[in-house]
């Protein structure tokens, strides 16, 4: 587990107090009902941005705190445990995209607004069902873009674009040449497809060949920390049900079977967490970043699954209405494992940074 400082303790406790007491699921469930394409709450999107949250890995100099990686893994990991709708996530990796690779003037035009909650943004990558950063055709010609983008989550409350074309990034405000069609996935959050034609394009010229590559990592880093958050949370639920719920004339966590189950899931928990952690750490550090990127995410993806599993069949039948929160753990968890890459996709990738 890693060692916080004094800062990063009592920026994880409010956000802690703040997702338990003013985000719990309830507010999730308001979101869903609303049936706004948005899928979050802009007040309280707001009220974040006003606590700092928005800019924690972003330079003093452009309005951020600069906290740095492992302090924005702290407050997703607080918002993932109760399943808050936000673009936090989304807008703090769009906004290590322009650290990255933008130039003096793209920074002091966008980061301000980013940190602030003035403008939000997302990233437009992938262009398929399934996540292959190789099979990019969007393209751009006189800075004018033309494609169509799958599945860009938080894209209905985004203000600004991180695109992916075949010679680079590419920086996109929402407006003349941007049309959204919306997408409904089983987490009933925001995503859509998002078609670029003719929409003035203004490229991220620094960060050399890798610069792609390099925000990809972060955001599995940082969405894996979302996960870590969902994970530890459908374990004390279900923990708590156990102890609680009676059958036989028994309470349910006196029996072995269930005993051994759920020390399993506490081990699994307890490496997703090193795996987690650790991804921060490397961002912070600077050092292994790519290698710590697979590990995270695709131990976050394999530990999700198999927790979300677990919590619905540990709660019996009544896991399944909704009536009970498990549930959409699991269905948040289908999207976010697919998102930025499978398990499958990443071990390759692993295999391949290693020379295999």
């Amino acid at each position: 587990m890693a060692v916080l400082n004094e800062e990063q303790e009592m920026l994880r406790d409010m956000a802690r107090d703040w997702a338990t007491n003013e985000s719990p699921v309830t507010e999730f469930r308001k979101v869903r009902a609303s049936g706004e394409p948005e899928a979050f709450n802009r007040d309280a999107y707001a009220t974040m941005a006003e606590m700092g949250w928005a800019g924690v890995i972003i330079p003093e100099e452009h309005g951020g705190s600069d906290f740095g990686w492992l302090s924005a893994g702290l407050v997703i990991e607080e918002l993932g445990k109760t399943l808050t709708a936000s673009p936090l996530a989304m807008n703090t990796v769009a906004a290590s995209a322009i650290i990255l690779g933008g130039s003096d003037e793209q920074k002091a035009k966008y980061l301000p607004k980013l940190a602030s909650g003035e403008m939000i943004a997302t990233l437009a990558i992938d262009e398929g069902a399934k996540h292959d950063p190789s099979a990019i055709e969007a393209s751009v010609s006189g800075g004018k873009i033309t494609g169509t983008k799958a599945f860009v989550p938080e894209a209905h409350g985004a203000d600004l674009f991180v695109v992916a074309a075949k010679d680079g990034l590419y920086l996109v405000e929402k407006g003349d040449g941007v049309s959204l069609a919306t997408r409904k996935l089983t987490d009933q959050r925001s995503h859509a497809d998002v078609t670029f034609d003719g929409a003035a394009a203004d490229k991220l010229e620094a960060g050399g060949d890798t610069l792609l590559a390099d925000v990809l990592d972060r955001a599995r880093i940082l969405t894996s920390a979302e996960m870590l958050g969902m994970a530890q949370q459908v374990f004390d639920d279900t923990l708590d049900y156990l102890k609680q719920r009676v059958q036989f004339n028994q309470v349910l966590a006196t029996f072995q079977a269930l005993q051994h189950r759920m020390a399993d899931l506490f081990a699994d928990l307890a490496q997703m967490r090193s795996a987690v952690e650790g991804g921060l750490q490397a961002l912070d550090s600077g050092f292994g970043i790519d290698r710590a990127a697979a590990i995270a995410k695709s131990e976050a993806n394999r530990v999700l699954h198999k927790m979300a599993n677990e919590g619905i069949q540990l709660h019996g039948g009544i896991g399944m209405t909704d009536e009970y929160d498990v549930g959409f753990y699991l269905k948040r968890a289908r999207v976010l494992e697919a998102s930025f890459g499978s398990s499958g996709y990443l071990k390759d990738r692993f295999a391949t940074l290693g020379g295999y």
